[in-house]
């Protein structure tokens, strides 16, 4: 990962860095790896949405493994450079810059790292399509209802996942979310 951080721009590996910081202080879900890839890309950089989530995930652990051990900027740099002779010196900048001004309010308690081996729901998207016809029939007229979830995974990704259900399986879909605000109800 860390010769592909050479192809980043010192402003979006700084943004990167600060939503991972974040991230890691409970302050947004995660970090949309394909927004940001796609802006990396509409400036002309080319980089894959793999490469950066490589970066991230090097640059989450490198945060959350110095928030654990408790160090210093002038440390973390130390031992980057230490470490890994391979890590550009304006990479090398902006985290020294971003520890030294977020770094320190990372709060890694133990309830925080339980709760992170979950993903966190974002948001949803729903359409309503109807079939047509297919090369087996005709006249199909199916309807259906596409769900996309976004979802943060446990690393802090953002992720898109979508499924299509029948009409009876959006049915009982939208039954048990009844059934479950009636709980969130009485507790």
């Amino acid at each position: 990962a860390a010769d592909k951080i050479n192809l980043i721009p010192q402003d979006f590996f700084a943004e990167l860095c600060e939503q991972i910081i974040q991230h890691l202080n409970h302050k947004i879900p995660g970090v949309d790896i394909a927004e940001l890839c796609q802006r990396i890309q509409a400036s002309g950089i080319e980089i894959n949405v793999g490469d950066l989530a490589k970066i991230a995930n090097v640059v989450s652990f490198l945060f959350s493994t110095a928030a654990r051990n408790n160090l210093s900027t002038e440390e973390l740099v130390s031992a980057l450079g230490n470490a890994v002779t391979a890590l550009p010196k304006q990479a090398l900048h902006v985290i020294r810059h971003v520890w030294n001004e977020q770094g320190k309010s990372i709060s890694l308690s133990e309830d925080a790292r339980d709760m992170a081996t979950v993903g966190q729901f974002i948001d949803m998207k729903w359409k309503l399509g109807v079939a047509m016809s297919s090369d087996t029939c005709r006249s199909l007229k199916y309807p259906y209802v596409t769900v996309t979830l976004k979802v943060a995974d446990p690393s802090g990704q953002i992720t898109d996942k979508s499924f299509e259900m029948t009409i009876p399986q959006f049915k009982n879909f939208f039954r048990q979310f009844k059934e479950m605000a009636a709980v969130l109800e009485m507790v």
